[in-house]
């Protein structure tokens, strides 16, 4: 498993960084470290975009969900099925962003552990065709070394990451006075855990490794973000047509 992990994710990806380190006038890491990302995100874009299009659909469907929901009160079966077919009928699966993460996990786990190693010649790791670069910049700005510790990077890769999951999540509905169900609550302790948690983890595992991982967060977190408002941009656009 470990050898899969490494030849197929890992390996790829440390010589991608090496190679662009090598191509760039410079030796830039900072730029290398942003190219890459970049790279990577438009290879898992068609993934991505199906996730991102289905929490948008989910997103608008709310007003819809709310209503089916205060119609049956009593009746949680037919919450269920009239929201199981109220997502047939605009083509949502539910289930589909569950499925994207999974896939992207690796390459996302792979990129941290290429970024948090560092930049030291591996034997065995680098390829035949990629040289390990003579000269090496590692000040991002000119004054930021990716190598060491940044808080200031830190800060924005979380402040980057609240946005980007401030757009992706629902906007937490108000609690009603009724009797509140273990699902919504679950969910509403989901939507909070992942709206604040995530950005403040962030900055935390950015800050204890290095200057470069807080850029890789920043860089994912901002193509994200301009993701997220093209796919919905085009997603609310067709449920528009669609509803009318």
């Amino acid at each position: 498993m470990y050898n899969i992990w490494n030849n197929f994710f890992y390996e790829p990806l440390y010589n991608g960084l090496i190679f662009l380190i090598s191509v760039i006038p410079g030796g830039n890491v900072a730029i290398a470290i942003i190219l890459l990302t970049i790279i990577v995100k438009l290879i898992l874009y068609p993934l991505s975009q199906k996730s991102i299009t289905t929490q948008a659909k989910m997103k608008s469907l709310e007003g819809e969900i709310s209503s089916i929901k205060n119609k049956h009160k009593e009746n949680k079966e037919a919450v269920a099925r009239e929201t199981m077919e109220l997502y047939k009928k605009h083509s949502v699966n539910p289930f589909s962003g569950c499925l994207t993460i999974i896939i992207q996990l690796p390459i996302i786990i792979a990129l941290y552990f290429v970024f948090f190693k560092g930049l030291t010649p591996e034997d065995g790791v680098i390829y035949s065709f990629v040289h390990f670069p003579e000269n090496i910049n590692t000040f991002f700005l000119g004054f930021i070394d990716v190598t060491k510790k940044s808080i200031v990077l830190a800060i924005f890769a979380g402040i980057t990451q609240y946005i980007q999951t401030d757009l992706s999540l629902p906007k937490s509905s108000p609690v009603s006075s009724g009797k509140i169900s273990f699902a919504d609550e679950f969910s509403r302790s989901m939507n909070m855990q992942m709206r604040y948690f995530l950005p403040v983890l962030i900055i935390f595992v950015a800050y204890t490794t290095s200057a470069a991982v807080s850029l890789y967060f920043i860089t994912s977190s901002l193509f994200m973000i301009g993701q997220e408002y093209l796919v919905k941009k085009k997603t609310n656009t067709l449920l528009l047509e669609t509803k009318s």
